[in-house]
């Protein structure tokens, strides 16, 4: 996504039942980024994950060891298609906005888009 002309990554968790538990919006996709992101999804549950799936960067197989050690780390091809399925919607949404300014407006517009999938799938 674009934030003031600018590509930014935002990285999404997502739990088992498909309930967007973690939002975090970062200008580089580096292993600094993975681990705040990862640290800051662990903390909102009170539940180590047992399975990580996410594509195939480069940063997250390190991060996800020093982190999640037991966890098993998927990247099949088609494991990750719940998370991109739900970054189609929020494209959809992104689009006919005239653009994001701040990373702050980006991570609100994104967690407010997740808390509306949560509401629509019946998740609370």
């Amino acid at each position: 996504m674009k934030v003031a002309g600018r590509w930014r990554y935002a990285y999404r968790a997502i739990d088992q039942f498909g309930q967007v538990i973690a939002v975090f919006v970062s200008r580089r996709r580096d292993a600094t980024a993975a681990r705040r992101f990862f640290q800051q999804a662990i903390g909102t549950t009170n539940m180590t994950p047992v399975e990580v799936v996410t594509d195939r960067a480069a940063a997250y197989p390190a991060v996800l060891d020093e982190l999640l050690p037991m966890a098993w780390h998927r990247t099949e091809q088609y494991a990750n298609n719940r998370v991109e399925a739900d970054h189609g919607r929020l494209k959809a949404r992104l689009g006919p906005m005239r653009g994001l300014k701040q990373d702050r407006s980006a991570r609100a517009v994104i967690a407010g888009h997740a808390f509306v999938q949560n509401v629509r799938r019946g998740v609370r």
